[in-house]
């Protein structure tokens, strides 16, 4: 008698406003992602080609909310996933895009575009294509409801693949003192 293999786990992620790091730290869980692949499924995520999130189990989203689009991608996982994480500094405070709260967006624009020597020919860009900027940088919370956090900046491979493991068990994660990272 064969026993029925257990459904993998369906995982989405996505980059808003950041550097990228925090899924560079997803994949230098190293030789440990082949054990990952065999639990999860991945959905939109910069691993797929898939352009929108749809029904899963967890969410792994890294970077503050800054435009429209970013809220849009992340009601969307909020909407789709069952468990949504909020991956290092900048999705759990802002992190450095939000270094531009203390500014007023508008003057920005004009430095950028209109003074700057090479740009001020240009005119500040305004397509629709383009996502409409937010006055300032908001942390996911800010913005939907979140499940568990992954602090760091990245936070390391180690505290990715334990949270992870710990949801795909079915236990609560517990991030030992050792894997938390303020930095």
């Amino acid at each position: 008698m064969t026993v029925p293999a257990r459904p993998r786990v369906r995982l989405a992620t996505t980059s808003l406003a950041g550097c990228f790091g925090c899924h560079m730290s997803l994949l230098d869980i190293d030789e440990k992602l082949l054990p990952l692949l065999e639990l999860v499924e991945f959905d939109r995520s910069p691993l797929t080609d898939i352009k929108h999130c749809g029904p899963c189990d967890i969410g792994l989203i890294e970077g503050g909310v800054c435009n429209a689009e970013n809220v849009h991608v992340l009601r969307e996982f909020r909407a789709n996933c069952r468990v949504l994480i909020a991956l290092g500094a900048c999705a759990i405070t802002g992190g450095l895009p939000a270094q531009r709260n203390h500014l007023d967006l508008g003057l920005c624009l004009q430095e950028v575009y209109l003074t700057e020597p090479s740009l001020s020919r240009g005119g500040i860009p305004n397509d629709p294509e383009l996502p409409l900027p937010l006055d300032k940088v908001h942390p996911l919370h800010e913005i939907v409801r979140v499940d568990y956090y992954i602090p760091g900046c990245p936070p390391s491979a180690e505290a990715i693949w334990q949270v992870l493991t710990d949801l795909i068990a079915g236990r609560l994660p517990q991030l030992p003192e050792r894997l938390v990272r303020y930095d």
